[in-house]
């Protein structure tokens, strides 16, 4: 197994109101070896600061609100080249840390994906946050083109230089779709490492699965029009396209029982035309995507032989 030293791994936790289990989690990475911790607080008034100061762990309180704007603020201060980052409720287990760093020390990843959903406590996931989870990862693969798996878990490992090439801005629980995208924007290798989930032990989850599975939901077609433009145009242009077919089918079925409908025509014409322009809109921008992949390819590996020509 590949060396590591988890002197370079800052442990990012986030945490709002987690005095329930924000020790336990800390004392075991301890255990564990992993000495530099900081918790990213949102305004906790349950005690957690005092919790995690008093076993040694940084403690930072963010100044916006919401756990992406916590991670956001977290990764700027942050100066180890390795940041593994974990739930502060007790569901994800340290002791999986080294098998989420690992893949970044033996240089094999950028990005590591913590996958809960293979293997879970029972109770930690719901039929229904199960479905979800399936629902928004399909949907992730069908706007990006690459199936992450997992793409809501908040275990997650990164090297330092990756996040520095992220434009991270979600504010709250999207924060995992965005960085999930910009992983595939920036053509960042990654990997999915299996976890375990538990179930959350001390206070109710704050992850609304109506509302926030809406917002993520919305984040995932955004970010999907980046880096897959023509999954979201061509999807729309054929669609328009259907609709002025089927319109126009109304039309010539009419038109041969002897009524004529010139508006309806007219609409059909602009359906299919503008359903053409569309995916054609889609076609060039996927063009334009695939060459700024390459482009940004190339750069990474022209600066690794610089590098390599460095230390020689």
């Amino acid at each position: 197994m590949t060396e590591i030293n988890r002197d370079l791994v800052c442990v990012l936790i986030p945490t709002l109101n987690e005095k329930e289990t924000i020790g336990p989690v800390i004392e075991e990475l301890k255990a564990f070896g992993y000495n530099n911790i900081l918790v990213a607080d949102g305004r906790s008034t349950d005690g957690t600061p005092e919790i995690a100061e008093k076993l040694g762990a940084k403690v930072m309180t963010q100044q916006g609100k919401g756990k992406g704007k916590a991670m956001i603020e977290a990764f700027s201060i942050i100066t180890e080249p390795y940041i593994l980052m974990l739930d502060g409720d007790g569901t994800n287990p340290p002791e999986f840390a080294d098998r989420m760093v690992e893949p970044l020390f033996a240089g094999r990843a950028d990005h590591v994906i913590g996958n809960r959903l293979e293997s879970y406590e029972k109770g930690a996931l719901t039929k229904l946050n199960r479905f979800g989870n399936d629902v928004m990862n399909r949907m992730f693969k069908w706007a990006h083109g690459v199936y992450m798996t997992d793409i809501l878990s908040g275990y997650r490992a990164f090297t330092k230089e990756s996040l520095e090439q992220m434009h991270l801005t979600e504010a709250g629980f999207e924060i995992e779709t965005e960085i999930s995208s910009e992983v595939i924007h920036h053509n960042l290798r990654f990997e999915v490492v299996p976890t375990y989930y538990k179930k959350r032990p001390g206070s109710p989850t704050k992850l609304n699965p109506l509302k926030d599975g809406a917002k993520i939901i919305l984040a995932i077609n955004k970010y999907g029009k980046m880096n897959n433009p023509m999954f979201h145009f061509g999807t729309i242009g054929i669609l328009l396209s259907l609709a002025g077919f089927l319109c126009g089918l109304y039309v010539v079925y009419e038109w041969f029982q002897g009524i004529e409908h010139l508006p309806l025509t007219i609409l059909t014409m602009l359906l299919i035309v503008t359903g053409i322009l569309v995916f054609m809109i889609g076609l060039l921008s996927d063009m334009i995507v695939a060459y700024h992949r390459e482009e940004i390819r190339e750069i990474s590996q022209l600066k690794a032989e610089i590098e390599e020509l460095k230390r020689k």
